[in-house]
């Protein structure tokens, strides 16, 4: 009786399993199909309109006016989508918004003005939001259950970053890691490996797009004062990601305190990024960085290049433009390692390639998605070295980031402990009230 009762329940439990697996596998694929030729439309029309603004300076004074289009349609259609990828994250810790679908078109018209007019963002933000929206709009077409939704939404995370990058397995964990600080949501594994697979494989191999890949050069023994070197070099990364992340967030609170319209504030941004560009004398820290990158991995940077691009990303941002954070915070990480590089007394591609990955970790608070990211960018040789980068780089950023509606799961040190669904943007009233209740006492 008892093995027949263990022989019925073993068959129910894999027939559940594989309901379950050709389920999501299906779903995962639809979104990584959607994502996918999303990411592909938009890579090429990211390249057309960059192309158009090298080859046509002036079009850089058009800035303000592109910033204030953007504005305006946001202000007439986005509603919640001006929230990006916080409205994603918001929906799957239990949000009851809707993600609306005209959230992929507007951030995508958004982006691309703002890199034909010379604005400093990326294209993980554009990417992400598509998915979401994409996924969103599926889970109503067939009517999914609230806890699918979460994992749909995951997915659209997943499916738009691997396919915005090429790099399917870090995909699968961005989308799972981003979600909460110290916490994995192995749920949702399997469907995010599909959405990301699947939306790297139909952007490359359907559509034909080709990703960048950067030499990491000679990569140095293991030895103690290797060790120490990256250890202060991964210290450096984390510092500078949580200064990214800080100042981008206090010049979106300043922007707002002095320009109080939108399309005024947007406008005043632009201004101010065609000023620095004549004060600087270059255009080095306009668009992605990617000209940046490739001068950090032959070694050909300013010693404080990471500097401008921290300000003018962070000023861009910071007045209402479109885009995302992940492809400066690259040009960042790399040219800061690239300038550490004479210094501390290890190759430039190398540090180029720790930071490039070590501050992208600290400003997202995703230690093992990044040094997935470094594997398949950069290959298994230094893993060693990119780990110890991405783990010291997450600590030293300490509870700040991109992503404001970013939940703070496990403290990143068990004295600084939150209230059970604290986010980084919650993290600081309370620690402001902490601090409120000591000076009273």
């Amino acid at each position: 009786m008892k093995k027949k009762w263990i022989e019925s329940a073993g068959k129910r439990s894999l027939a559940l399993l594989s309901g379950y697996f050709i389920k999501w596998v299906v779903l995962g694929s639809l979104v990584g199909l959607m994502t996918g030729s999303a990411s592909a439309f938009f890579l090429y029309s990211l390249d057309y309109v960059t192309s158009l603004r090298l080859g046509n300076p002036w079009l850089l004074y058009l800035l303000p006016l592109g910033g204030a289009a953007v504005s305006f349609l946001y202000y007439k259609f986005g509603k919640s989508s001006a929230k990006g990828n916080n409205l994603i994250l918001e929906q799957i810790h239990g949000g009851t918004e809707s993600i609306p679908l005209r959230m992929a078109p507007l951030v995508l018209i958004g982006t691309l003005i703002t890199h034909l007019f010379g604005g400093s963002a990326g294209r993980e933000g554009t990417a992400v939001q598509m998915g979401g929206s994409l996924s969103e709009w599926l889970g109503k077409l067939i009517r999914v259950t609230p806890a699918d939704r979460k994992i749909l939404l995951i997915c659209g995370i997943s499916g738009g970053f691997g396919s915005i990058f090429g790099t399917p397995l870090a995909g699968t964990l961005f989308g799972l890691e981003v979600l909460a600080i110290g916490l994995v949501s192995h749920q949702a594994l399997l469907p995010a490996f599909a959405a990301s697979m699947v939306g790297n494989l139909t952007a490359t191999s359907l559509w034909g797009v080709s990703h960048l890949h950067y030499p990491i050069g000679d990569i140095p023994a293991l030895g103690f004062m290797v060790i120490m070197k990256v250890v202060f070099a991964s210290l450096l990364f984390g510092l500078t990601s949580r200064l990214f992340s800080e100042l981008t967030h206090s010049l979106k609170r300043w922007y707002g305190y002095v320009f109080h319209n939108p399309m005024v504030k947007s406008a005043a941004g632009g201004v101010i990024i065609i000023g620095l560009v004549y004060l600087l004398g270059t255009r080095d820290y306009l668009g992605l960085g990617i000209p940046l990158i490739e001068a950090a991995f032959a070694g050909e940077v300013s010693p404080f290049a990471f500097l401008g691009k921290i300000i003018f990303t962070s000023l861009t941002l910071g007045a209402g433009f479109q885009g995302g954070e992940v492809t400066p915070l690259f040009a960042i990480g790399a040219t800061l390692g690239s300038a550490l590089s004479e210094w501390i007394g290890l190759h430039a591609p190398f540090l180029a390639a720790l930071g490039f990955i070590a501050v992208f970790c600290g400003a997202t608070n995703t230690p093992i998605a990044c040094f997935i990211m470094g594997i398949e960018l950069f290959g298994g040789e230094g893993a060693v070295y990119m780990f110890m980068a991405c783990v010291i780089s997450y600590l030293f950023s300490g509870h700040s980031g991109i992503y404001t509606s970013q939940l703070i799961g496990t403290s990143k040190h068990p004295q600084l402990s939150y209230p059970p669904g604290t986010s980084l943007a919650g993290s600081k009233a309370f620690n402001q009230r902490k601090d409120n209740k000591k000076t009273s006492e």
